[in-house]
Formats: C-alpha cells, sequence, structure tokens
C-alpha cells in the first residue's frame, strides 16, 4: 500500500497516464483515481481501463498530439509500450522499434516543453545487457537482452539523461520492471509472453498444455499492482544518483514453480517439450536499490497473483482484441 503522505500529494493533480489500459497502466490509473488525482488515460485501445478517468484515444506518434494532450499535466506516467513475444520481436523489428522509439522520444519531449512537474518512464529488463542477476548501472557494455525493443528503451533513458545534464532536469525517473503479469495482461495467442500463453492454452487446449523446454529457466515474475506501486514510489521519492530503478518480485521461480503455481490456479496437465529452447537459464532482478530508495516492497505472492490474473482472463478472454496490435500482418 502506499503511505498517506504519497495518496495526498496525488490528491487533485492533474496526471496523464499513457498506456493507461495496458498491463500496469490500468492499476496506476485506479490508484491515482482513489487518491483524487484527475487522470487523462491515453490509448489507442478500445477498452475504458476506469470510468473515473479521462480516456482519450490519440497516436502519440505524432508530435502535435503529445503537445495537446499532455498540456496543463502536473505529472505523467509515461508506461506506453509494445509487448510481444520473443518470436514476433525478432520476426517483426521494425513493428515494434519504431512506433516505439517515436513515441518515446515525443512523449518525453513534450513533457518537457509543456513543464510537466514529475515524470516516471517505463523502461523494461530487456535493456540489460544478458545477466543472471541484474543490478542498476550494472550489465550496460553490450548491447540489450531484447535487441531492438531493448535499444528503444535505452534511448528514452539516454534522452532523459540529456535533459537532466542540460536542463537540470532531475525530476523525471526510469523504472526498469522485470516480467510484469496480472489483470490486462496481453493474451493474443500469436504474440503472448509466457504466463499469458499458458493461461491461453489451459483454458482452450484439451490434452497437456504446452510448456517450451524442460522447465529449469528461471524468471523474475511481477505481479502488476505491485509494480504499479513501484512506479508511483518511482515518481514520487525520485531515483535518486541512481540511472534508473528495478523493480521485480525480490526471486527468481523456475519454469516448472510457475507450472505447479498454476495448477493450484486450475487443474492440468504439462507436457514439457524438451525439443523446444528453454532460454536463458536464469534472469532475476536485483531490488535492494528499490527497497533502500522508494520504499518498496512487492506483496503478492505468486499464487495470489496467478489466481487473480486467472479470474480476471476467465472474465475477459477476448479483451485482447480490443487492443493495438503492432505485430498483425497487414493485407
Amino acid at each position: 500500500m502506499l503511505e498517506n503522505k504519497i495518496l495526498e500529494y496525488l490528491d487533485g493533480k492533474n496526471v496523464c497516464v499513457t498506456g493507461g489500459t495496458g498491463l500496469i497502466g490500468r492499476q496506476v490509473t485506479q490508484i491515482l483515481c482513489d487518491a483524487g488525482a484527475n487522470v487523462r488515460v491515453v490509448s489507442l485501445d478500445n477498452i475504458i481501463a476506469d470510468p473515473r478517468a479521462e480516456h482519450k484515444k490519440a497516436d502519440l506518434t505524432d508530435f502535435s498530439t503529445c503537445k495537446d494532450v499532455l498540456q496543463d499535466m502536473d505529472l505523467v506516467f509515461h508506461l506506453a509500450g509494445i509487448k510481444g513475444s520473443i518470436d514476433v520481436t525478432i520476426n517483426q523489428p521494425s513493428s515494434h522499434f519504431v512506433p516505439a522509439l517515436m513515441f518515446n522520444t515525443n512523449v518525453l519531449e513534450a513533457c518537457r516543453l509543456n513543464k510537466v512537474e514529475k515524470l516516471v518512464y517505463t523502461s523494461s529488463i530487456g535493456a540489460y545487457s544478458s545477466a543472471e542477476l541484474f543490478v542498476e548501472g550494472e550489465n550496460e557494455n553490450g548491447p540489450p537482452m531484447d535487441f531492438y525493443a531493448g535499444w528503444a528503451k535505452r534511448m528514452a533513458e539516454f534522452q532523459l539523461q540529456t535533459y537532466k545534464i542540460q536542463y537540470g532536469l532531475d525530476n523525471y525517473s526510469v523504472v526498469r520492471p522485470c516480467n510484469v503479469y496480472g489483470p490486462g495482461d496481453n493474451f493474443d495467442p500469436d504474440n503472448a509472453m509466457v504466463i499469458p500463453t499458458l493461461m491461453y492454452r489451459m483454458r482452450r487446449v484439451d490434452g497437456p498444455v504446452l510448456v517450451w523446454g524442460d522447465g529449469s529457466a528461471v524468471r523474475d515474475f511481477a505481479y502488476s499492482r505491485d509494480v504499479a506501486i513501484g512506479t508511483i514510489q518511482a515518481l514520487y521519492y525520485g531515483m535518486g544518483d541512481a540511472p534508473y530503478i528495478n523493480l521485480g518480485s525480490g526471486r527468481g521461480y523456475s519454469i516448472r514453480e510457475l507450472v505447479e503455481a498454476l495448477q493450484t490456479v486450475t487443474d492440468f496437465t504439462p507436457f514439457f517439450d524438451t525439443t523446444k529452447p528453454s532460454g536463458f537459464p536464469k534472469r532475476v532482478m536485483d531490488i535492494t536499490l528499490a527497497r533502500k530508495q522508494i520504499h518498496f516492497e512487492p506483496t503478492t505472492s505468486l499464487e495470489q497473483g496467478l489466481s487473480e490474473t486467472w479470474q480476471w482472463y476467465l472474465d475477459n478472454e477476448d479483451e485482447y482484441e480490443k487492443k493495438q496490435n503492432y505485430f498483425r500482418k497487414e493485407g
């Protein structure tokens, strides 16, 4: 839960949440509305995240649009992004890289010109170079793990660094979340991440549920509400001298542990296909700095988060069709 002083700070503020219909964005929007903020959600999705917020459908790759929708905003949560599976980001890199580069650049510059009081930008674990444990300021010498998406994220981070150097803007913060899941995730079977992919198969496939690899790969899975709270805390407290702040669950889970947790949600039989790649053996975030700098403490267990996500999916299993799909093939 957020501290009272943060809730009081948010009360009455004009706040824009780009990507406010997304996985983290809808949680941020709900918390802001609960706190009494005047919230504007900007998205290309045909979804209402919270009826208390103003929803504006706008293409942020257009700079004049960005300046307009961010006019008179006190705070901005720039959460808009493009989420897709490894396969689509490798085979359709331009569909991921180009619009992300455009709307990131536009939103951040519009915030600067409009003199936004505070901003937080959500980067990604994929901006790190490959490693087993990710610590702020380390693993930056090589290319990002998620090559095209990671470079787009890094470019936005660099843009904010230039603002700090040239304009003294130290009120703009950056968070790097890990593998985030929860209500509102992308359940499109053609480009979903691991948890929504497995849930889609659990719901719609008769017989054993296919799981790629032997289940030994370890990942950091964080629930969207926990990450939303951390994002708000990062906006309030700032980063200090850090270049960005990690937001994760505080531990790693093997894919086999993930499957076992999913089996507590609903009964199914997994089939681990060892002819398929398991991926990098381990990828886990260190959240020591987040605990110290922004008082971040994830509270949702994997089982609880998966249960809430599964129930949401049963009630909204076709919502992904209302989302903007950058990977849909034309023609």
